[in-house]
């Protein structure tokens, strides 16, 4: 789950991570009252999308930028009138764009530098690790790709946490001064501990800047959280923002299915994570492409397997399906039912393959058959990804 940056500032406010003043406003008139509030110097508006790019985005109504500067707060309340219930498009939105509900008010800081920092899991050691930059407020994938030498890695022992004389090293590969240093542990610590305890899979800080007035501050934040432990955090999962996901996987949540959209002509539908992956793969390799991950699980019931199929073919891309079941604990026949349900209820009219194996097939075949759907059967999975290509091609 994502959460966006004026509810990344409430955490930061939580665990004393500092911060620029500001808040969220959902219309001109509250953009203005937060700049007036704020009172003196400048404001920065930023559209609040769930989006990386946004200062150099493109809205469609042909106003440029998702981030402003300005010193009045009446021109703040226009800038924002201009992006508020308007669509932005940026490199990591896509054509589509995001539709802008909201923007953050905050002050407009003097930077001196900015630094990148973030901490987010290791797979590869199974530990937290702190990454950090001198190159600030630009991609750190161009930074680790161009020069590597720029970016500082401190992998965090999980059970002795995070400890002062690795605060110290990076303090010191950042090149900090003595005052500088000492907020910047400060800020580690306590971003660290948001990290922790909040459940994060990521919280990247860029930039984390210097300013004038000799403060160190988190200009911009972006957090990923394991959905896995979101259970434990109602707080956390009260900044939800369903309206910024797929609605496909916001749908396929609701009914407990593990489905994520892809940008294919050939939808899946099978049961077991590791086969779904291999029947994308195995489409890729006949020559197609996958319109979506989507695992019902081993025991999905009837009612599950039609949301599942509605999802599917609710999305425009699609002009075929490829089932995929091999029926450990999943009962074939269950599956049967549920596409035959879900099949007569949309009204399906696109290219069907199927193919069943294992517990109770021979019922779930003969439900198939007398269902009157015009489906094709593959012998295997290979035979299957062939069959359900050739339709595609053929449509």
């Amino acid at each position: 789950m994502n959460i966006h940056e004026y509810q990344a500032k409430e955490l930061f406010e939580k665990f004393g991570v500092p911060s620029p003043n500001g808040k969220v406003a959902g219309s001109a008139a509250e953009a203005q009252a937060v700049a007036e509030e704020i009172g003196g110097g400048n404001y920065v508006v930023k559209a609040q999308v769930h989006a990386g790019g946004r200062g150099k985005g493109t809205f469609k109504n042909g106003f440029q930028g998702g981030v402003h500067l300005d010193s009045d707060p009446v021109k703040i309340g226009e800038i924002a009138g201009q992006m508020i219930g308007e669509t932005l498009v940026t490199k990591q939105t896509g054509e589509e764009g995001k539709l802008v509900r909201k923007v953050m008010v905050a002050e407009s800081v003097d930077i001196v530098h900015e630094y990148y920092l973030s901490i987010l899991m290791d797979r590869a050691t199974s530990r937290p690790v702190i990454v950090a930059s001198v190159e600030g407020g630009m991609d750190i994938e161009e930074v680790a790709e161009n020069r590597p030498e720029k970016i500082l890695k401190q992998f965090i022992h999980p059970l002795a946490g995070l400890q002062g004389y690795e605060v110290r090293k990076l303090i010191k590969g950042l090149g900090l001064s003595k005052d500088a240093g000492k907020q910047f542990a400060k800020l580690l610590t306590n971003l660290y501990k948001l990290f922790i305890e909040s459940d994060c899979a990521m919280v990247e800080i860029n930039p984390l800047v210097e300013t004038t007035d000799d403060r160190i501050l988190a200009l911009d934040a972006k957090f990923g959280f394991d959905d896995n432990a979101l259970y434990r955090h109602p707080d956390i999962m009260a900044y939800r923002d369903k309206d910024e996901e797929d609605p496909r996987e916001v749908a396929a949540g609701e009914y407990d299915l593990n489905y994520i959209g892809l940008d294919g002509n050939i939808a899946c539908l099978v049961n077991g994570a590791g086969l779904a992956m291999a029947t994308m793969d195995i489409i890729k390799h006949a020559g197609g492409d996958p319109a979506n991950f989507l695992d019902v699980g081993g025991g999905a019931t009837k009612e599950q397997v039609a949301a599942a199929f509605k999802i599917i073919t609710g999305d425009p891309n699609v002009e075929a399906i490829l089932i995929n079941i091999f029926g450990g604990i999943m009962d074939c026949n269950v599956i049967a039912e549920g596409v035959v349900a879900a099949s007569k209820e949309v009204g399906l009219n696109i290219p069907l393959v199927v193919r069943l194996e294992g517990n109770n097939v021979e019922a779930g075949k003969k439900t198939l058959q007398e269902s009157g759907l015009n489906l094709i059967t593959g012998d295997d999975i290979l035979d299957a990804a062939k069959k359900v290509v050739a339709a595609t091609q053929a449509a």
